[in-house]
């Protein structure tokens, strides 16, 4: 959502910048694009609410043993919490990043990494660095 969306959007680039997975490669490429992800979400919402956005996109591309990260900087967003819900069904890994409690969205994921905030400025500040640090590691642990 909002400036989440684009935080997911330039750390799925900074991933697939450095992949040299040909299916992870494959699978940024199905899911990006600013006009593809808007119709999306626009068609998805007219038709089975906003609360469903990414938990029909999840179960439209996700498969057992892919991993979910979830980002919200409350924890309570709703379609966040749904899409996290929906990933663990399939069988796939789930992350959450958050911030304030983290709940309830950091009950619903395999693992949840909390900044202790309430302030959204610091929580989004802890995340980005966060997120840039696991594609370092992805990348050193993928020998790119």
């Amino acid at each position: 959502r909002g400036g989440w969306g684009a935080l997911a959007g330039r750390l799925a680039v900074a991933a697939a910048v450095g992949a040299q997975e040909p299916a992870f490669v494959a699978k940024y490429a199905a899911t990006s694009g600013a006009h593809m992800w808007s119709r999306r979400l626009g068609g998805i919402a007219n038709d089975y609410g906003y609360e469903e956005v990414f938990a029909r996109q999840v179960e439209a591309l996700a498969v057992a043993g892919d991993v979910l990260i979830a980002i919200s900087t409350s924890g309570k967003s709703p379609n966040i919490v749904k899409a996290a819900e929906k990933a663990r069904a399939i069988g796939c890994k789930t992350i959450a990043l958050t911030g304030c409690a983290g709940e309830p969205l950091a009950l619903q994921c395999d693992l949840a990494i909390v900044v202790p905030s309430e302030r959204t400025s610091r929580v989004q500040e802890a995340h980005i660095t966060i997120g840039h640090l696991w594609c370092e590691m992805v990348d050193a642990n993928l020998a790119i």
